[in-house]
C-alpha cells in the first residue's frame, strides 16, 4: 500500500514535491488537464442551464488507468494541482474520474515548492473549492460558446479557418483601432526655444527652456512667432529671478505580478510573453541543483497580489542590510489594486537566500535572466527610495521667461540594484547641470535658437503595451495574455515588426465583422465586465446560467444582423 498519492501537473513539479516526503508516498503528473469539452461539437447543453459535457482527453487513457490504479492502492489522495482557478477544475476533474468525492476529498495547494510549504500543505488539507471551480467552468463555457457559435459565421462570412474568441477578439481590435489612429494621424506643428547660457565666474553652459512673457504661458506654433520672440529679444540681458532648491524621492516599484513580470521580461530581456510564462513555470516547479536536488526558485507565477509574507520580508531586510548597508533597508508594504485576485503572494524567490549568482552554472541562460529579474525586483522592493537634489532656475530677459531644471542623484537607494523600464513614447523631463546661481545675478548668453517639432502618433502595441492595456482594461487575466497572443499570432490576424504588433488585413476584416454584427461580444466594457462576473460565481454572488444568457442572447442578434 503507498500511504500518500500526491497527484501535481507536471513531472518536474513532482520530482520536486517527492524529496520532501517520506519513503510510503508516491508523486505522479496527471500531466495537466485529464478532461475538456470535445473538440467535436458544442458540448455544452444550452437548453438546460447550461451544463458541459465533458470527456476524457483523447490519448490520456494509460494515464488515467495509471492513476486509478495509485489511487486504489494509497491510503490517502491528495490533489495537489495549482493554486489558481485552473488548478482547482484539474483537481475537481481528478476527483471525479478516480471516484473520489469532491466535499471530502484531499486538496492541498502550495504557494511555493519549498519543503516548509509542501508539508504545511499535507498537514492542512481542504476540500475542493466549489466556487473556483464553477468560475473556472463559467469562463470554459462561455469561451466556448462564443468560440463555436461565432467562429462557423466568420468561415461564411470572412474565410475559411478563421476563429473568435471572447478575449482574442478584443485584442485585435484594440491592436487594429491603435493602427487606425497612427495612419489618420495628423501631426501638429509645435516650436520651442532654448538659451544657452553661462555664468561669468565659472563660464559654465547650461540650458534654459523658454516659458512665455510677463509670467504668462506662451505656446509657440510657427516659426513666425519664434522669429517674433528671438527679434524682441535681440540686446537683451538675462538674469537670475528664482532659485528654487528641493529634494526628490522616487520609490521602487513592487514585487511582480503576473501581468508586471511580463511586460517587464519583454521591455528589458525581449522575452515574448509565452516564453516568459514558460521559464515561469520551470522556475516554480524546480531545477536540479548540486547538493540541493530539484528545488522551486519563486512562489506561483499567476497571481494579481503585490503582498509578500512577512518572513521573506524578514530575509530580504537581512540581505539588502548586509549587502548594502542599513541606509538602504526600508520596509514596504505594497496595496494590492481592489479587482486583483489576493490568494497567493506577489512573484518573488523562494528561497531568497539562493542569489542567481550562486546558481547560475545550473541555469539555462533564459532561467538566469527570469530568475535575475525576479530577483532583484523583489530585493528592490525592499529598498530605500532613491533621492535627488533638484534645482531650478528662472531666467528673465526683458519680459520673457525662460526656465532650467536640473537634478543630481544624492543617494542611489534601490536604484543601486534595479530600475523599471519604460514603454511609452511621452517627452521626459530635461535636465542640465546648471552651475551655482544666486538671484539676481546676470548670465551671459551663448546662444539663442527656436526648434520645430511635430507631435507624435500613439505607439503601435507591443506584446508588454498590449498586455498593460488588456489588465488595465480589465480585459482577461493574467494567466490569458500568453495563450491569447500566441493564438491571434497564430490565426494570423497580427503580426510582429520587431516587437511591434500590427493587424493584418485578414485581422482588419475579421475585426470589421465583428465590429459591425457582435457588438457586444468585444465591446471593452462587456469584455471586462465578463472577468467581473467570473469573479461572483467563485465568491458565489452570481450563477453560471445567468451570465451565459447575456451572452447567447448577443451572439444570436449578431447572427440575425450577419444573414
Amino acid at each position: 500500500m503507498i500511504d500518500k498519492l500526491v497527484i501535481v501537473e507536471s513531472p518536474a513539479k513532482a520530482n520536486t514535491i517527492k524529496k520532501f516526503l517520506g519513503e510510503n508516498s508516491k508523486v505522479v503528473a496527471s500531466m495537466g488537464h485529464i478532461r475538456d469539452l470535445p473538440k467535436s461539437k458544442l458540448g455544452v447543453d444550452i437548453e438546460h442551464g447550461f451544463e458541459p459535457e465533458y470527456i476524457n482527453i483523447r490519448g490520456k487513457g494509460t494515464l488515467i488507468n495509471a492513476l486509478k490504479k495509485d489511487a486504489s492502492e494509497a491510503n490517502t489522495v491528495y490533489l495537489a494541482t495549482d493554486p489558481d482557478r485552473e488548478g482547482e477544475a484539474i483537481a475537481w476533474h481528478l476527483a471525479y474520474i478516480l471516484g473520489l468525492d469532491p466535499k471530502t476529498v484531499s486538496r492541498v495547494t502550495f504557494n511555493e515548492i519549498t519543503k516548509n510549504a509542501v508539508r504545511n500543505g499535507i498537514a492542512n488539507p481542504r476540500h475542493i473549492d466549489l466556487n473556483l471551480t464553477d468560475a473556472q467552468q463559467a469562463r470554459r463555457v462561455m469561451d466556448r460558446i462564443v468560440g463555436y457559435k461565432i467562429s462557423p459565421i466568420l468561415w461564411r462570412k470572412v474565410g475559411k479557418g478563421l476563429s473568435a474568441g471572447r478575449v482574442q477578439s478584443v485584442a485585435v481590435r484594440l491592436i487594429v483601432e491603435r493602427e487606425e489612429e497612427i495612419q489618420n494621424f495628423v501631426p501638429e506643428e509645435y516650436w520651442n526655444i532654448t538659451l544657452t547660457a553661462s555664468d561669468f565666474p565659472t563660464s559654465t553652459k547650461f540650458e534654459a527652456k523658454f516659458l512665455g512673457k510677463a509670467g504668462k504661458k506662451i505656446e509657440l506654433h510657427t516659426k513666425e512667432e519664434v522669429d517674433s520672440v528671438l527679434k524682441d529679444l535681440e540686446g537683451a540681458r538675462y538674469f537670475v529671478k528664482e532659485v528654487n532648491k528641493g529634494e526628490k524621492k522616487r520609490s521602487p516599484a513592487p514585487p511582480f505580478t503576473t501581468s508586471t513580470m511580463q511586460q517587464e521580461a519583454s521591455r528589458k530581456l525581449n522575452f515574448a510573453i509565452k516564453k516568459t510564462m514558460q521559464v515561469a513555470q520551470m522556475l516554480y516547479e524546480g531545477i536540479k541543483l548540486p547538493n540541493l536536488g530539484h528545488t522551486g526558485l519563486i512562489t506561483y507565477m499567476r497571481t494579481d497580489s503585490t503582498r509578500i509574507s512577512e518572513e521573506a520580508r524578514a530575509v530580504a531586510k537581512t540581505i539588502i542590510m548586509q549587502k548594502y548597508g542599513v541606509p538602504y533597508y526600508e520596509n514596504r508594504y505594497y496595496k494590492t489594486k481592489g479587482d486583483a485576485q489576493d490568494a497567493h503572494e506577489a512573484i518573488r524567490p523562494a528561497h531568497i537566500e539562493i542569489s542567481p549568482e550562486d546558481i547560475k552554472a545550473s541555469l539555462t541562460p533564459d532561467q538566469y535572466k527570469l530568475y535575475r529579474l525576479i530577483y532583484n525586483r523583489f530585493i528592490a522592493s525592499q529598498m530605500a527610495s532613491a533621492v535627488y537634489d533638484t534645482l531650478q532656475v528662472n531666467i528673465d530677459g526683458k519680459d520673457y521667461n525662460f526656465r532650467s531644471n536640473g537634478q543630481t542623484l544624492k543617494f542611489p537607494g534601490f536604484m543601486a540594484l534595479y530600475v523599471e523600464g519604460e514603454d511609452s513614447n511621452k517627452e521626459e523631463e530635461e535636465f542640465t547641470k546648471i552651475p551655482p546661481l544666486q538671484e539676481g545675478e546676470e548670465v551671459r548668453k551663448e546662444d539663442l535658437k527656436g526648434k520645430q517639432s511635430f507631435t507624435e502618433p500613439p505607439l503601435r502595441y507591443t506584446e508588454a503595451s498590449l498586455v498593460k492595456s488588456l489588465e488595465e482594461r480589465g480585459i482577461g487575466r493574467p494567466s490569458t495574455y500568453a495563450p491569447t497572443i500566441t493564438t491571434i499570432l497564430a490565426r494570423r490576424y497580427i503580426e510582429k515588426d520587431k516587437k511591434n504588433l500590427l493587424p493584418t488585413e485578414l485581422g482588419k476584416s475579421v475585426n470589421k465583422y465583428l465590429v459591425t454584427n457582435f457588438p457586444d461580444i468585444i465591446d471593452y466594457e462587456f469584455t471586462a465586465k465578463m472577468e467581473e462576473d467570473f469573479d461572483k460565481v467563485a465568491e458565489r454572488k452570481r450563477k453560471l446560467e445567468r451570465i451565459n444568457e447575456g451572452i447567447l442572447q448577443s451572439i444570436f442578434s449578431g447572427i440575425e444582423k450577419g444573414r
